[in-house]
């Protein structure tokens, strides 16, 4: 729109430090969708699991489960 600009520059002369918050804020809103780490972390998220196998304490009567070595 024609009048965005007017009003930014607006803005920024009456009050930068309003006008830089809200860049900062925008830039860190958009950042994350246009970096390249977040189809990385996005994969790694995925391939981590939330539920890890816990050891269960042997009583002698788990046939399917090999004996610890100790």
């Amino acid at each position: 729109p024609p009048g965005l600009g007017k009003a930014l520059r607006t803005l920024w002369a009456k009050e930068p430090v309003i006008a830089a918050s809200f860049a900062i804020g925008a830039v860190a809103l958009l950042s994350p969708l246009l970096s390249p780490f977040a189809k990385y972390s996005g994969m790694i998220n995925r391939a981590t699991p939330y539920v890890y196998p816990v050891p269960v304490r042997d009583t002698g009567n788990l046939p399917d489960v090999p004996s610890h070595p100790c």
